[in-house]
C-alpha cells in the first residue's frame, strides 16, 4: 500500500517551472480562444492545479485534441507521453513533438528509457501528461489504468492532478480527417494527490494501488 495525501488548492513549493516553448508561445492564446468560441470549452477546478512546481497530470483519453486541450488552458507547457503511432504520424510529427517535449513510450514492453525520460523532465521542473488507459478509447467510456502512471508517481513523488475532459470523443467520433465537428468542451481538474512509497515486499502491487486509485480519482471527476 502506497499512501497518499491530498495537497490543498493551489499548493506550491520552490519555483523553477520550465520556461513555455516557442510553439507553446505561439499557438497557446489563439488555440485556447477558439476552443473557447466553436467549441465552448469550459474548464473548473484549475486553482486545483499546483503552482510554482512540477507535476503529473492524468487524464482519461479519447483523441488528439485531449491534449490540445490540456496544453490550452495549463498554465505550465506538457511534456506529453507518446505513443509511437501518435509520434510518428507524419513525417512532420517527431519534429512537433521534440520541440515540445514530448516523450515517446513504448506500451508493448516496459520502457525503462521513456521513465528516465519523464523523471528528467520533472526533475527539470516541467510538467509531464499522461493518458494512464493508453491507447484511445473508443467506445468513449473510461477503461483501466496501466501501471506506469503508478509506478511513475511512486518514483517521482511529485503530485498527481487528475483530470476529467468531456465532449472530445463526440466532436472525433465517424470524423473524417480528422476535423472534430463543432461539440462543446469540458475539462475538470481534481485536488492533486502525492503518492508516497514505503517499503513493500510486492512493487508490483503498490503500483497497482497507486494506478487504481488515480483512475478511481478521474472517475469521480467523470460522474
Amino acid at each position: 500500500m502506497a499512501p497518499s495525501i491530498a495537497l490543498p488548492a493551489g499548493s506550491r513549493t520552490a519555483p523553477g517551472v520550465a520556461p513555455l516553448p516557442l510553439l507553446y508561445r505561439t499557438l497557446k492564446r489563439p488555440v485556447r480562444g477558439l476552443l473557447e468560441r466553436l467549441f465552448d470549452l469550459r474548464v473548473d477546478g484549475l486553482d486545483q492545479v499546483p503552482a510554482g512546481q512540477p507535476y503529473i497530470v492524468a487524464a482519461n483519453h479519447h483523441n488528439y485534441l485531449d491534449g490540445v486541450v490540456l496544453g490550452a488552458v495549463l498554465p505550465t507547457p506538457i511534456s506529453f507521453l507518446v505513443m509511437p503511432r501518435v509520434y510518428h504520424a507524419t513525417p512532420l510529427h517527431p519534429l512537433l513533438h521534440r520541440h515540445l517535449g514530448s516523450i515517446r513510450i513504448d506500451l508493448v514492453r516496459p520502457d525503462v528509457g521513456a521513465l528516465r525520460r519523464a523523471l528528467g523532465a520533472l526533475d527539470a521542473g516541467r510538467v509531464v501528461g499522461i493518458f494512464p488507459e493508453g491507447p484511445f478509447s473508443v467506445r468513449g467510456r473510461l477503461g483501466a489504468g496501466l501501471p506506469g502512471v503508478g509506478l511513475l508517481a511512486l518514483r517521482s513523488g511529485v503530485p498527481v492532478v487528475p483530470a476529467a475532459i468531456r465532449g472530445t470523443y463526440e466532436a472525433l467520433v465517424g470524423r473524417r480527417f480528422y476535423v472534430p465537428r463543432r461539440h462543446p468542451l469540458h475539462v475538470r481538474f481534481g485536488p492533486p494527490r502525492l503518492f508516497s512509497a514505503v517499503a513493500s515486499p510486492n512493487a508490483r502491487a503498490a503500483r497497482a494501488n497507486v494506478t487504481e486509485r488515480i483512475m478511481a480519482d478521474i472517475a469521480t471527476l467523470l460522474a
